[in-house]
């Protein structure tokens, strides 16, 4: 009885290890319960009751053979990388099938709904029109409906090269591009040489305008300066005219004093000049000079000092006669 039991304990754990997987962290696990597709969110699921889809960017290269206006064959390749849409899961069911290819034939139908709709784009449009960004902008206005129809999200759409089959009409598109790059880079040359001498032009008259005000506020610093120099000198001549009149008033009050007190010419210079030399020599007789040099001709003062001396001379003569008699 124990091994039977041992048996059927090996067989179920040999069932689990054949029939239930490990869910890896890019794989999308699905079922079907009720009509309506469940995600399965355990580690584990039944391999045979369970649908397992990659969830990593899946990338396809596509060379679509269209046609410009005016029936010109070009072709254009482009890359176009998607990826399954959690949301619009049963779409993308509907569009690929249960099975593990259904991300791939989800695809393959999203790769003839974009050929037919870059036809139908490219064919509105010149062949000089037509360019890489405004196909994309198309296409990118577009990437709801791959979601809406096969349950797909666009990652990304690169148009890399659209190229003109007729290789006389490229050569002569070539040749009208280069033309027209040859024009435009001339015409953004003279537009630089333009910009370049308006800006010359700008900075020397700026710099005309600085030196013009430069020379005004040298001229006006010059004109304060004079004013400067000539209120210094009227304040010069103001002090000196003060001075002098000071002196002046100084010399008539001294000339008021002596007139009216006599004896204070003895306190002259001159007058201790005769006293020195009076008491140098006995009975010598001290000449004393009143040049110009001491008093001013004409003066108040040296005709007061000549009276004085004058009396006191005429004194001593009536006193030696005195004497005599």
């Amino acid at each position: 009885m124990w091994s039977a039991i041992a048996i059927i304990v090996v067989l179920i754990i040999l069932f689990l290890l054949y029939e239930f997987r490990l869910r890896k962290p890019d794989q999308l696990v699905l079922y079907e319960s009720d009509g309506k597709i469940i995600l399965r969110k355990g580690r584990f699921y039944p391999r045979h009751l369970s649908l397992v889809l990659p969830r990593t960017i899946h990338s396809v290269q596509l060379n679509i053979d269209s046609t410009a206006k005016g029936n010109l064959d070009i072709k254009i390749k482009m890359t176009l990388s998607v990826a399954l849409s959690l949301d619009n899961i049963h779409k993308l069911i509907k569009a690929g099938g249960w099975n593990t290819k259904a991300v791939e034939k989800a695809t393959k139908e999203l790769e003839i709904l974009i050929e037919s709709l870059v036809r139908e784009f490219t064919e509105k449009f010149e062949i000089e029109e037509l360019s890489g960004e405004k196909i994309y902008e198309y296409l990118n206005k577009k990437t709801d409906i791959s979601k809406d129809k096969f349950g797909l999200e666009i990652v990304s759409i690169s148009i890399q090269l659209i190229e003109i089959l007729d290789s006389k009409i490229a050569d002569a598109i070539k040749q009208q591009e280069s033309a027209r790059i040859l024009e435009q880079t001339e015409e953004l040359n003279q537009k630089a040489r333009i910009a370049a001498a308006k800006a010359k032009f700008k900075a020397e008259e700026e710099i005309a305008l600085m030196e013009n005000q430069l020379e005004m506020k040298k001229f006006e610093l010059k004109n304060k300066e004079i004013e400067k120099e000539a209120e210094i000198a009227e304040k010069r001549v103001k002090e000196e005219l003060k001075r002098k009149q000071m002196q002046l008033e100084f010399e008539s009050k001294e000339l008021e004093l002596l007139k009216n007190n006599p004896e204070l010419l003895l306190l002259t210079p001159q007058a201790a000049r005769l006293a020195e030399a009076s008491q140098t020599l006995k009975n010598a007789r001290t000449v004393v000079s009143l040049s110009s040099a001491d008093l001013p001709q004409g003066s108040e003062l040296a005709g007061l000092f000549q009276n004085l001396l004058h009396n006191l001379t005429g004194s001593r003569k009536k006193n030696s006669e005195g004497k005599t008699e």
